[in-house]
This record gives structure tokens, sequence and C-alpha cells, in this order.
């Protein structure tokens, strides 16, 4: 595995959605590597957060969902590579940002000092407000209160106006109790903070001491930055300079001035607070406050040249996506027919994709859809360009779906479950060609299933999902034949293939967590059969099996009692020989 090169790294991801006054954790802490021409399996229940994982990828989450903190990093070279003019006013802009770096690098020398005064103002503040205990529990009544608001007004929403009329009165009333409710609630909170901050002002002694503390930071912090900024500092300006003015080249020049006052309050905070610069990890944070950082590498007399940090989970700009999604990351889902628009004609609904990303013309564009449609196997293609999707079965719908997706030749291709509603015998022939045109186009293939039997047929790696956590990653082999997390067993204890006609078909038993509440130590832990009193206590972390091979259990812990896998999986190759008679 190490002489693939990365093409998509997930780093620490958290993924949030907010639900009817509430916050939902739909991934938590994901870490991943994604390889150049594999096909990576990701598994587990429904609900546990895999294909809200992968909509990350193409920046596809709803309107409610977030991406609270962590990295999607893209290595694509063509997309990375950035060029930008070396004349008059390239100089311009580097010149005068070399300049404002250097003033700010005066409040780098003095960031220990502010950090200071940051702590001394942050502890009087806090003395202040209410104490954490108190605020928390009125934090907590508050969401409950706009929580059973919620309910009740959902609710009166799905009533009958006449059927339900006196229904709808009660739950109109409780509408109104819980907004006064919130209303009094507010006032409360505002007249415990005024008594308390009463009382903390008349403290003649303790403010006293605050405003001495305060005053001798201060004076130690303009001492500090009137000292010299150190030489490698303006060296590293210089570099920052030309690395701003190549961030920039990549948008509309009326957006600059906006840009440029966003990049330059970053790095006065961060110099102020005496961020790390050399550290490429802050670095990329700092810029990503404003714009997405270019790496500056080297120059010509006629162009400076950049490599962009490609963080999918900092994009919030619809250009940023438009050109990511289709050409470079495509999505197959499970439904056919809902994927497609049932008033454009087949062939239009190819072109069109063809045409926005790759600039060719109508008639280009056709032919490339012809044949495309010829390459997924639609028989007939030139006489079936001008059908509309109702025309088509279920099968066949689906592998214009897939030549859709393959229209512009993505390097990532994301399948979504993309057998869900075929038969059994149309299910093989979809698989069979995903497998063959990755052989010939080269891409990645994500594929989302809790189907194990598809897995084994389609995967080079297996990421089991839990929860929003990916617990367990391996190859097809290290995943089957000798997987190491609980979670892992049932899954495949439950496979209908390891069944004969006389055994009970195995069902994981109670349901996963509620991810609107902070999980206490292993999520899997109230429906693991082999559970140790520390999962129910503390978070087990990613123990590594082999290099290819990490589960997430304390059941690999050197201090955990040994603890086999259960007897119907410890030689899956021999049950199946066992129930097909082979």
């Amino acid at each position: 595995m190490e002489e693939k090169k990365v093409l998509l790294s997930v780093r620490d991801l958290h993924v949030k959605f907010r639900v009817r006054g509430r916050v939902l954790t739909a991934i938590r802490g994901a870490s991943l590597d994604i390889y150049e021409d594999e096909s990576l399996a990701i598994v587990g229940e429904s609900g546990c957060g895999k294909s809200v994982l992968t909509k990350t990828f193409a920046g596809m989450l709803d309107n409610n969902g977030f991406i609270d903190q962590g990295d999607v990093i893209f290595n694509d070279e063509e997309l990375m590579d950035v060029t930008a003019p070396a004349g008059l006013l390239a100089s311009r802009i580097i010149k005068r940002a070399r300049a404002r770096l250097d003033r700010y690098s005066r409040l780098e020398l003095g960031a220990a000092a502010y950090r200071d005064i940051l702590d001394l103002k942050k502890e009087r503040q806090n003395r202040l407000a209410l104490g954490e205990e108190a605020a928390a529990r009125l934090d907590a009544e508050e969401k409950e209160l706009v929580f059973r608001r919620a309910e009740a007004f959902n609710q009166r929403q799905t009533l009958h106006a006449k059927a339900d009329r006196a229904r709808s009165r009660e739950l109109s009333k409780a509408v109104d109790g819980y907004t006064a409710q919130l209303k009094e609630l507010e006032e409360r909170k505002k007249r415990l903070i005024r008594q308390h901050e009463q009382t903390m002002r008349r403290d003649a002694a303790y403010n006293s001491r605050y405003s001495a503390a305060l005053a001798e930071l201060e004076s130690r912090y303009q001492r500090e930055c009137a000292r010299e900024v150190p030489w490698e500092a303006l060296e590293r300006n210089k570099r920052l300079a030309k690395e701003i003015y190549l961030s920039l080249s990549r948008y509309p020049r009326r957006k600059w001035p906006k840009l440029l006052r966003g990049i330059y309050g970053a790095f006065r905070r961060a110099m102020e607070l005496g961020v790390d610069l050399s550290d490429e990890a802050q670095l990329n944070r700092v810029y990503e406050t404003a714009v997405l950082r270019v790496k500056y590498l080297d120059e010509t007399a006629e162009k400076l040249h950049g490599q962009l940090v490609l963080n999918l989970a900092r994009f919030d700009c619809v250009g940023n996506w438009t050109s990511i999604r289709g050409s470079r990351v495509a999505t197959i889902f499970q439904d056919p027919m809902t994927s497609l628009n049932p008033i454009l004609t087949i062939g239009n609904q190819i072109t069109s994709i063809i045409m926005r990303h790759q600039d060719v013309s109508e008639v280009e564009a056709r032919r490339r859809a012809v044949l495309l449609m010829k390459k997924v196997g639609i028989p007939n293609a030139e006489n079936r360009f001008d059908d509309y999707p109702f025309q088509y079965s279920g099968g066949m719908r689906q592998r214009i779906v897939i030549a859709i997706a393959l229209s512009c030749q993505p390097k990532l291709l994301i399948c979504d479950e993309p057998t869900t509603a075929l038969d059994v015998t149309i299910q093989a022939q979809i698989l069979k060609l995903i497998k063959d045109l990755q052989k010939e186009f080269h891409y990645t293939i994500v594929f989302i299933t809790h189907d194990l039997g598809v897995v084994a047929n389609v995967a080079d790696r297996v990421a089991v999902l839990y929860a929003g956590q990916i617990i367990e990653i391996g190859t097809v082999e290290e995943v089957f034949y000798d997987p190491r997390h609980p979670y892992t067993w049932v899954l495949l204890s439950s496979l209908p293939q390891l069944m004969d006609q006389k055994s009970k078909l195995y069902s994981i038993a109670g349901t996963p967590p509620s991810l609107y509440s902070q999980i206490v130590g292993d999520a899997f832990a109230p429906r693991n059969p082999y559970c140790l009193k520390i999962d129910t206590i503390r978070e087990p972390p990613m123990f590594q099996v082999s290099q290819t091979h990490f589960a997430k259990t304390w059941l690999l812990d050197p201090r955990a009692p040994k603890v086999d896998k259960p007897e119907m999986i410890q030689d899956i190759h021999g049950t199946l020989m066992n129930v097909f008679n082979i």
C-alpha cells in the first residue's frame, strides 16, 4: 500500500446536523486515506454515517448539515497546480502584503504577554458570569424547552384542521406555554447574571489586584513589541506575501479587496496569538478563515507557481465545488429513477454534463455520449439516445447513471448502494460493469453498502463504520478472515450465506446509540456481548493489527483478556463450503 498515492485524506472529521433545535453528530472523528485506483468499501448498519461521510467528498451535505472540524484533503495534481502572472500588479500586491506582515511580526514578539492578558481578562469575565454549573443547568433547561416546543409545533402541523381541532388547540396552548417558559427563563438568567456581577464588582480587593496585574502585563507587552523583528521572520514574510498573491489569483479581481481584508485580519490575529507559522497545518488554518491557501513553490520572470492546499472540508464557494463535483468526484446513487430527470431525454442528460465540464461542441458531446452508452452496455445506443428514462428498465437506467457519472472521467467514483433497487441478476451485472470500467478508466471507487457479500466482490479494502466512527479498516482478506472488532464479528455472523436450512439467522441485539447525546466509552458497548468494563468508561484508541489492518477495540489492548471470535466465523471459507456442499 505504501507505493500507492493517497488521493483523498480524511483527518479527524466531525459532521453535525441541526435538527429541530438540537444538534446531531453524524460523523465523530473519522480518519482514513483513500488511494488511487483502489476500491474501498464502507460498510455498516443503516444510519451509521456511510452516506454522510462520502457526501463531504462532493459537497453534498444537506442545508442543515455542516463540518464542525477536521480536514478532507484532495490530492489532484491538475487542480492543485496554480500559476499567476508576475507583472506590475503582482509586485504591488506582494510589496504591500510583505509590509503588512512585517508590521504584524512585531506583535509576534509580544504574543506570550498578549496571551497572558487574554487569560487574565477571561478569568475576570468568568468571575463576573455565572458559575459553570449554574450556566450548564440553565442551558440544559433551555434546550429541553426548545425541543419540547418544536415537537409540539411539528405534531400540530400534522393534524387535520377540522377533524383534530381539539387536539390542535391543546398543542397550540402547549407551544404558547413553552414560549412563555422560555421567556421567563431568559429573564431569570439575566437577573442572576446582574446579581452576580454586582456582587463581584463590590469586591474591591480583587478589582485592585486585577487592575495592577493588567497594567503590568500591558507594560510588558509594549516593551516586547518594541523589539527588532528577527531576520528569519522577515524572510518568512517574503514567502508568505507571494503565497497571498497566489491565493488571491484563483478568485475574480472584484473580490480581491474583501479577500485581502480577510487575509490580513487572519494573519494579524495569528501573529498576536503567537501561532507557529512554520507549522504547515497551523498555517493552513490561518489561510482557511479567508481563502484556500496556495503554497509558493517557485517563480520565473513571467509567472509565480504554487500548489493549492485542496481541503474539501473548507470549501464554502459554489464556484470551487463546480471544479470538483462531476469532473473530479462523481456519485452513483441507489435509485436510478430519482437520479434521472423524467422530462429530459437520456442523451440530453449525458451531453449536458459533458458540455458543462469539458467545453466541447454539441456534436462532439453526442459522439462521446453514444460511446459511453455502448461502454456501459446499452444495446442499439444510437437509436435509444433520444428515449426518456421511463422507456428503460431499472438495470438500464442504472447503467445510464453510471455513464453520466463517468462522462467527465472523474478520479473518485462514489457508489452509494447502486444495486439496492435491482434484482440479484442485474446486481451482478452492474458490479461487474463497475469493476470492468475501473480497469479501463483507472478511477478510485468508494463503495457504500451494508451487504458484505457485495464487499467481497468489489473491494480491495474495507472500512467498517459504527455510530459515525471508523471502528475497523483493513484489506478484504483481513476483515473477512481475521476481523478484530466485535461489531465486525456480529456483522459477519449475520451473513445469510453462512446459514444452512436448519440454522436460525443471526441478528444483532439492541439498537445503535442516539447521536444527539454525547457517547461515553465505546459506542458499541451496550450491544457488545464481549463488553469489558473499560468499554463503558473510556473510548478505545485505534490499535494496529498489521501494516494495513486497524481496529478500535479494547480487546486488542495487551492487558485485555483473550476473547475468541464466534465459532460461526472462525472458518468462513470452510463454512461456505459446507453450506453449499462444495
